[in-house]
């Protein structure tokens, strides 16, 4: 398992709710949502079986936090083997359930 924390600055979040989204198994991914104190910074932090791939993990996290307003939230993000495809997908509809517009 390979574990890491990212902190990405993104414009701050409209008022969201705490969300869970997906669930681990086999090639997908679960995601909670959940609020922190930095406003204009969004922690995300990845648990993943699939070890070293952290660049295209960087690369699809920080594409979500400049779309979307993250700033002063927490991702924990639990992954199985996920595509990259999968990961902004379940990261969408996580905002989704969470509230975002």
């Amino acid at each position: 398992m390979e574990k890491f924390t990212l902190t990405l600055k993104s414009v701050p979040a409209e008022s969201l709710r705490t969300a869970l989204c997906g669930v681990v198994s086999s090639g997908n991914l679960e995601v909670l949502v959940e609020h922190h104190g930095v406003e204009d910074a969004c922690e995300i932090e990845v648990s993943t079986s699939a070890h070293g791939f952290r660049d295209i993990w960087e690369a699809v996290l920080n594409d979500f936090a400049r779309e979307h307003k993250a700033g002063g939230l927490r991702l924990s993000i639990n992954d199985a083997g996920a595509t990259p495809a999968v990961v902004s997908l379940r990261l969408s509809q996580a905002f989704e359930i969470a509230g975002a517009p």
